[in-house]
């Protein structure tokens, strides 16, 4: 895993790294960056780390550090998570490569990869329809990591009102996750505090745009946290907001602290959201709709304990660390048995 960037595709690839350190009878070693934020918990979870090669960020040379990695630790199996990983990855490898994809990205980006797999069945569809055999495509669900059972945030930590309805945003702050849409929602919602925890190359333009729409004074640009858990439990509503969307771990992460999630209907929450049931789903770029439904969210207590309910099932039937841990140890399996 070579990239650098706090997103949800790095954090999940550091989770499920975690996840499969706790079984004995697997050793990982992990090629990843000494700048990762995932390096000190690999390194006390026993995971042996390559990083040598990061204080150089040229292809060639870090190439060539895999190459060496790989011939020092002979391993059964080679897992790229993310394309820059695949990128890397040497001609002709002798055990089986996989490339994993959050999103839908060409597949000739991994041209050196033997197996794949997707986050969602929809993912998995398009690696097929890519011209990869099916029994060479895979789906393995993400799982939440949030800690549930910490405290709320502070709110006078953040400048909030203890009695103020609090929006939360998990996400970069990139143009794709539509947090203008979030910013312009927040006018028709004069009551509410949004917080906004991530990074991303969009802060400076967001603030302005907040300041702009005089909602400045109700929005939080938090930067990129570490205690997701501990922002949940403080929140009244969790909203995904993105014009483009392959999944959304933020939804597991929802669905697992109990928050009433609104999302924008890209492909990823469209396909494990059903409407007004364990979420709620508006049209992208619909600020009014936006902020309509988190509305209805706050004021509409049956509608709220259902979105909770029935998002908590959908957490416990197909996002759980020991159901995502199995189903990627089961393709593990599947590869070795028919490689």
């Amino acid at each position: 895993m070579t990239a650098e960037s706090h997103g949800g595709a790095e954090t999940y690839a550091a989770d499920a790294i975690l996840g499969l350190a706790a079984h004995k009878n697997l050793q990982q070693t992990a090629f990843i960056s000494k700048n990762a934020l995932c390096h000190a918990d690999l390194s006390a979870a026993g995971v042996k780390i390559y990083d040598q090669w990061s204080s150089v960020r040229f292809k060639p040379w870090m190439r060539w550090h895999l190459k060496k990695a790989i011939r020092a630790e002979q391993p059964d199996i080679i897992h790229c998570w993310m394309r820059r990983a695949a990128e890397l990855v040497p001609r002709g490898s002798k055990v089986p490569v996989i490339g994993w994809l959050g999103g839908y990205y060409k597949i000739a980006k991994f041209k050196h990869c033997t197996d794949f797999i997707g986050v969602t069945f929809d993912i998995a569809r398009h690696i097929r329809d890519s011209g990869i055999a099916a029994d060479h495509a895979y789906t393995v669900h993400t799982f939440s990591s949030v800690e549930t059972t910490h405290a709320p945030v502070d709110r006078g930590a953040l400048q909030t009102p203890t009695d103020a309805p609090v929006i939360l945003a998990l996400s970069r702050l990139h143009a794709k996750k539509g947090l203008d849409t979030l910013l312009h929602a927040l006018v028709n919602l004069p009551e509410c505090y949004a917080w906004l925890a991530g990074d991303g190359p969009l802060e400076n333009e967001l603030k302005t745009l907040a300041t702009t729409l005089g909602v400045s004074e109700r929005v939080r640009f938090l930067g990129w946290r570490k205690d997701r858990g501990a922002l949940l439990n403080a929140a009244d509503v969790c909203v995904l907001p993105s014009r483009y969307e392959p999944f959304g771990t933020v939804m597991v992460e929802a669905w697992a602290a109990s928050v009433p999630l609104v999302a924008a209907a890209a492909a990823g929450p469209a396909a494990y959201i059903t409407n007004e049931e364990n979420g709620f789903l508006v049209a992208p770029d619909d600020a009014e709709a936006l902020s309509a439904a988190i509305r209805r969210v706050l004021e509409d207590t049956p509608l709220r304990e259902r979105l909770i309910h029935n998002g908590k099932e959908t957490y416990l039937q197909k996002f759980t660390r020991e159901g995502s841990t199995k189903e990627l140890l089961d393709v593990y399996q599947r590869i070795l048995s028919g490689f």
